[in-house]
């Protein structure tokens, strides 16, 4: 009888995890991908001023938070139908005047940036850029003498740590291609290249964190934050958006891309989403979205631009995807966003942040275009 138990057991078991893997073969469509995107973004600007992460208030509106949000929102609002998101995302910059955040040299501080170039692109407006371009000029002619390695947040006057290769580098490019002035890529194609020289592990072709994470290990295995990966591996996408194939800019941050793609796509669990430890799958069992989303994200980028082959690319994409989606909440809110910090840690269902609803709509207006979207 008990042996009977056991047999029973063990096939609802099997039947679960056979329904899941089958969820994530589900075919996608433009429609449900666009609906999951407004839904989301629609919750999050709902509610955009609640307090996340445990703080005691709402981030601010220039934070790297939101800026990360605004990221994703403006791709969203290119493939939309609804101006409310251009109308909110030009709230924005209007009520900061658009000016960037308050530390001089930070990359943090710089991403709401981003957001400007962007409107500017679709409005024409240049007293969008005035001000970015000012602060742009003024670390030109005052560059930072720190080095580059980071002890403890001692400095952050460069790009020390591997988000920050998502929050400023792309600036500087959009900077460069919309003024055309060549000063803003030389900065910045130094600073990248020191930046990766430091944190780039070139076994495992993925970036540390910061300085604090080299040469250490956890259960054996070195230690790779799958959100600071997911940063670095879409603000490739970002960065390569700037600049023409053929160009040494674009060959240079393609090398690194390709580098990362296959590796990622051999580290996606069965369950389609990633570690929030990229190389200890077996301890960190939860899944995490934020970083998850920016992988679908440079993935599903990399086969709409010719960069990726889709038949070896795509079964990941739409096992993410329906992953992804898979956590959201019927209202629209994405759960399972690791909260504010610097490595690997816990996530919830309940949870969620700014930055992995822009890392979503990011992901899927890539996922749209690749299902047949325009």
């Amino acid at each position: 009888m008990m042996k009977n138990i056991w047999i029973i057991v063990f096939l609802g078991i099997s039947n679960i995890v056979i329904g899941q893997n089958e969820n994530l073969t589900n075919p996608i469509s433009t429609k449900s991908v666009t609906d999951y995107m407004e839904k989301v973004a629609d919750w999050q600007i709902e509610h955009f001023r609640d307090k996340f992460s445990g703080r005691d208030k709402p981030h601010h509106i220039a934070d790297w938070t939101n800026g990360a949000l605004y990221v994703g929102m403006t791709k969203f609002a290119r493939i939309s139908e609804n101006d409310k998101y251009w109308n909110f995302l030009n709230s924005i910059g209007e009520q900061q005047k658009w000016k960037l955040h308050w530390r001089k040299y930070m990359a943090d501080d710089h991403i709401v940036g981003q957001l400007y170039f962007e409107l500017f692109r679709k409005y024409g407006d240049e007293k969008m850029t005035n001000r970015t371009i000012k602060h742009l000029d003024w670390i030109l002619e005052n560059p930072s003498k720190q080095p580059i390695t980071l002890d403890k947040y001692k400095h952050t006057q460069r790009w020390t740590w591997c988000d920050a290769l998502f929050m400023a580098p792309p600036l500087w490019a959009k900077a460069a291609k919309i003024t055309g002035d060549v000063k803003y890529t030389a900065f910045m194609m130094k600073e990248y290249e020191a930046s990766k020289e430091h944190l780039f592990d070139k076994e495992e072709h993925l970036f540390y964190r910061d300085d604090s994470f080299i040469g250490k290990q956890d259960h054996g295995s070195k230690i790779f934050w799958s959100r600071g990966n997911g940063w670095v591996f879409g603000g490739l996408t970002l960065l390569m958006d700037e600049y023409e194939k053929d160009t040494k800019e674009y060959d240079y941050f393609k090398d690194i891309y390709l580098k990362m793609a296959k590796k990622i796509i051999s580290i996606q669990t069965p369950e389609g989403h990633w570690a929030m430890s990229l190389l200890n799958q077996k301890y960190y069992k939860t899944p995490e979205t934020s970083g998850t989303a920016f992988f679908t994200f440079g993935l599903a980028w990399g086969i709409n631009n010719g960069v990726l082959d889709k038949e070896v690319y795509e079964p990941s994409v739409k096992k993410a995807w329906n992953a992804l989606t898979s956590y959201v909440s019927k209202d629209g809110m994405l759960g399972y966003v690791q909260s504010i910090g610097a490595g690997p840690d816990k996530s919830f269902k309940d949870q969620t942040e700014v930055y992995g609803t822009g890392a979503f709509l990011a992901a899927g207006t890539e996922v749209y275009k690749l299902y047949g979207g325009l």
